[in-house]
C-alpha cells in the first residue's frame, strides 16, 4: 500500500474513531475544508471539527451515521480511491462509504471527497478537504 493511502486511512480511523489527539497528529492547523452538508461556506481551522468529534463520540456517531441514541458499530470504504503525487504534496479523491450497523439494520452514507496532504516538517498533513454529494446533478433526469 503506498505511504500516501497508508496515511489517509489513518487520519480517516483516527476520525472514525473520534480520536482528537489523532486528528490532531494528523492534520494542520491551517486546515481550509468545505463540508457540503453543514455550511456553503468554508470552514477554517481545527475547533469545528474538534466539538463535532467530542459530541459524536457522546452520542456515539462518527461522519454523520446516526445510531439513534446506541453505539453504532461502524466501518469506511474509499471507493474509486485516486491519488495524485507531486513532491511533498498529495491529492487524494475518492467516494467516501460509511456504514453503520444500529438495531434497524444497517445503513450506509457516502459523499465524495478530496483531501490535500502537504509533507510539513517531514510529516504528512491533511491541509484541504472538499466534500461534495454522491447523487445525481440536477440536471440529470
Amino acid at each position: 500500500m503506498d505511504e500516501i493511502e497508508v496515511f489517509l486511512r489513518k487520519h480517516l480511523q483516527g476520525i472514525n474513531e473520534n480520536d482528537v489527539a489523532s486528528y490532531h497528529e494528523t492534520t494542520s492547523p491551517e486546515l481550509t475544508l468545505y463540508e457540503w452538508w453543514v455550511t456553503p461556506h468554508r470552514i477554517d481551522g481545527l475547533p469545528f471539527h474538534e466539538f463535532m468529534m467530542t459530541a459524536n463520540a457522546e452520542r456515539g456517531t462518527v461522519f454523520g451515521a446516526e445510531a439513534k441514541g446506541e453505539k453504532a458499530k461502524t466501518r469506511f470504504d474509499l471507493a474509486n480511491l485516486h491519488i495524485q503525487r507531486y513532491g511533498d504534496c498529495a491529492i487524494a479523491s475518492y467516494t467516501l462509504l460509511v456504514s453503520a450497523s444500529t438495531a434497524e439494520g444497517v445503513k450506509v452514507a457516502s459523499h465524495n471527497e478530496t483531501r490535500v496532504i502537504v509533507k510539513v516538517d517531514g510529516a504528512w498533513k491533511v491541509v484541504h478537504v472538499h466534500k461534495s454529494p454522491a447523487y445525481a446533478a440536477p440536471h440529470v433526469g
